[in-house]
């Protein structure tokens, strides 16, 4: 696609400015068979119209076609999304239900961009037995839909990206305006990193201080920063159910996705409905879900030798080998595991979502939350081993594990023509740790927002040259109505980007979180290097999609999903690797001085056991403090709650039955007459006389007689005592 400047320099861009009321486009890869190419996109086209959707066909590039999709009727459309209101209402996502007339409830509650989007989506991949056309690309007999992704609004690209440029801190209004637009799943992602960019200003400022003054591997930072963990984490689940009650989402990942691939074994009824659905039998699904344990053990193995190996390698050329080429020589490492890793992650990671497949997951968000557990394994050995080998093994057990680095040594001597390799002798280094940390939490950090904006930009500016030159002569383009010519390049430039995944932003952020909780205590710096690179990160974000990325399907999210869990796990086992680190460190920034005798196991044991109980402790405090503060979404879902009580009652039993009871005594009471006495007696000798029940409450007339009844018994209780 263009640059930023290209596109949004411009503000007079024609192209821009609309998207021709498409709705999604749908790209074709055109088959070398031509029977087969017209078969496929005449099924194509007849499945979308089908389901009520428009479509127009233009040219792709040298071998694809772009159909261009709308809902052909706008009834059409808000009945399915007045459907959806009424599901959400049944499932218990919004509390009051939708206005019996529909008219009426998308004038009061109008249709946002993002959730005409979705329901188009849907209209398009649902299964046909539930309504949808039921495309899904890459699969089955649509294995030439090569993708399906909506257009850009430029218009408000434009706009965002130069609001989030000019301002510091993000509030409400910018984070409902992403969710309008690209659905709470990604706005869900901004409002996290928003909320995590605030809560680092206290340890930046905390740490800079500890950096100061306290130095490093400080037993008072080690316990803020983790109850500083404990409280950010707290919290956000407090107020990730306060967005999604705002948002009005909260419950709504009991909605699940069916999965296209799901493979079910067999039909019972629903115990609640009674209704036939597919299962698969649970115990099948547990047989294969113990496979994660081999799994997790597996890319330990792999990955974990692949460090030791690098790691001795880095040890031996960097601290021990005193020949010619050293400088050179000890970039091997970052070679070796610059090559080595993304290949093995890859496959690994690819191995992971095979072994998900596996375990055959009925729903979308079933299978994501599995397979995200599986890649946050992989994410956790690839970004913490090398600080756990020099923490726990360099620092401990490096005069030891020397001797057997002359492995190194007597290899280099057999290629080297020289009859023996100078070496020196082999001291700890103390500030390995702190060089490391340094590396991951700023080197690493300026690299990743380079591979993030600057390799893109520079790989679509090369692409983009090449397919000038191997476009010349032909004629792609050359059938475009002058009037669309600018809108269609604009989207086969969308066409050519790459799908935009949130999970890829959230993996970044979570594992940024563990290099804090578990590892800040080696350089108090840590969160004030995160602050900084935080603050771009939103904006470089919001470049991603805008600019690098088609744009994301709007989807519906109540929270972070899996990715809550992996930060709860970081945070409490921060607690123990930050006790174990201060207790090793803290005398000494040697630590044990590569002598695992200067270690006294049972303190270190103690250091790690008393951490996790003050850990839980303090939890268990933070979660019963905030759970006694409220917040404006469960104010508004008590408020909603009691309206649609309060209008059942009155559309039930009438409005009488809502106002406040008054009493139907009278102030004043009836004065006793005669003629009053005997038109009583009358009454009751004409009906047969009275009851005792009766009579008994016709000693009294009214609250005047008995206050004066009342006076004359005091009156004679008091003569009676006297």
């Amino acid at each position: 696609m263009s640059s930023l400047r290209s596109l949004y320099s411009n503000g007079d861009r024609p192209e821009l400015k609309t998207n021709m009321n498409v709705d999604y486009v749908i790209q074709y890869k055109i088959p070398s068979d031509g029977a087969e190419a017209e078969a496929g996109f005449t099924q194509l086209i007849e499945t979308l119209t089908r389901v009520g959707l428009a479509t127009e066909v233009r040219n792709g590039d040298e071998s694809s076609l772009l159909v261009f999709v709308k809902v052909a009727s706008e009834k059409h459309l808000t009945n399915h999304i007045y459907r959806e209101r009424v599901q959400d209402w049944l499932y218990g996502v919004r509390i009051n239900a939708p206005d019996k007339d529909v008219g009426k409830e998308f004038t009061n509650h109008s249709i946002s961009e993002a959730e005409r989007l979705r329901t188009v989506y849907l209209l398009i991949t649902k299964p046909k037995n539930e309504g949808g056309a039921g495309i899904t690309p890459k699969i089955g007999q649509w294995k030439y839909v090569t993708s399906i992704f909506p257009l850009h609004n430029h218009s408000f690209n434009r706009q965002w990206i130069m609001q989030w440029s000019t301002k510091y801190f993000l509030n409400d209004q910018d984070l409902d305006q992403i969710r309008d637009k690209f659905g709470e799943s990604v706005a869900f992602y901004f409002a996290f990193v928003q909320s995590y960019f605030a809560f680092l200003f206290f340890p930046a400022a905390f740490g800079f201080g500890a950096w100061l003054i306290l130095g490093r591997y400080s037993w008072f930072y080690a316990i803020v920063n983790s109850l500083w963990s404990i409280v950010f984490f707290e919290w956000w689940k407090k107020k990730e159910i306060d967005l999604a009650v705002q948002w009005g989402v909260r419950g709504v990942s009991r909605i699940q996705r069916p999965r296209t691939q799901f493979k079910w074994d067999h039909e019972e009824a629903d115990p609640v409905t009674g209704e036939a659905v597919k299962v698969y039998p649970p115990f099948k699904r547990l047989q294969t879900q113990l496979l994660q344990i081999p799994f997790a053990l597996g890319c330990l193995a792999i990955l974990g030798a692949l460090y030791v190996f690098c790691f001795s390698i880095e040890i031996f050329l960097s601290e021990i080998y005193n020949g010619p080429f050293q400088s050179y020589l000890t970039f091997t490492p970052t070679l070796i595991l610059t090559g080595a890793i993304p290949m093995l992650s890859t496959i690994l990671s690819n191995f992971a979502e095979k072994l998900t497949d596996m375990e055959n997951y009925e729903t979308v968000d079933a299978h994501h939350a599995a397979l995200v557990s599986k890649i946050f394994i992989i994410n956790f050995i690839t970004s913490y081993t090398p600080l756990f080998l020099s923490a726990f093994v360099y620092m401990p057990f490096g005069n030891l594990l020397v001797p057997y680095l002359d492995v190194f040594k007597i290899t280099a001597e057999k290629f080297s023509s020289e009859k023996s390799i100078t070496t020196q002798d082999f001291h700890i280094n103390p500030n390995r740790l702190k060089t490391q940390m340094i590396y991951f939490t700023v080197t690493a950090q300026v690299v990743n927002f380079a591979l993030e904006v600057v390799v893109p930009y520079v790989k679509r500016k090369v692409f983009k040259e090449v397919e000038k030159v191997q476009s010349r002569g032909k004629a792609s383009a050359a059938n475009d109505v002058p009037e669309e010519h600018a809108f269609l390049e604009r989207v086969r430039n969308e066409a050519e980007l790459d799908t935009y995944d949130v999970t890829g932003d959230y993996r970044e952020m979570v594992v940024q979180f563990g290099y804090l909780s578990l590892f800040s205590a080696i350089w108090p710096l840590t969160p004030v290097s995160f602050l900084i690179n935080n603050w771009f990160e939103l904006r470089s974000d919001a470049l991603k999609i805008a600019v690098s990325s088609q744009r994301p399907i709007p989807w519906r999210a109540d929270s972070i999903g899996p990715w809550l869990n992996a930060l709860g796990f970081l945070s409490w086992i921060g607690s123990l690797v930050s006790s174990a680190i201060v207790y090793l460190f803290s005398g000494d920034p040697e630590g044990p001085g590569g002598d695992p005798s200067n270690i006294a196991a049972s303190g270190l044991l103690l250091s790690i056991l008393l951490a996790e109980h003050v850990y839980l402790a303090a939890q268990f405090a933070v979660r019963y403090a905030l759970s006694q503060i409220d917040s404006p979404g469960l104010q508004k879902e008590r408020a909603e709650r009691f309206a649609m009580r309060k209008q059942l009652l009155e559309e039930s039993l009438g409005p009488e039955v809502t106002e406040k009871p008054l009493p139907p005594a009278t102030q004043a009471g009836e004065k006793i007459t005669r003629e009053s006495l005997e038109e009583e007696a009358r009454r009751i000798s004409t009906h047969g006389g009275g009851t005792p029940e009766q009579l008994f409450w016709l000693r009294q007339q009214g609250m005047d007689e008995t206050i004066q009844v009342g006076r004359r018994l005091i009156s004679q209780t008091k003569v009676t005592k006297n």
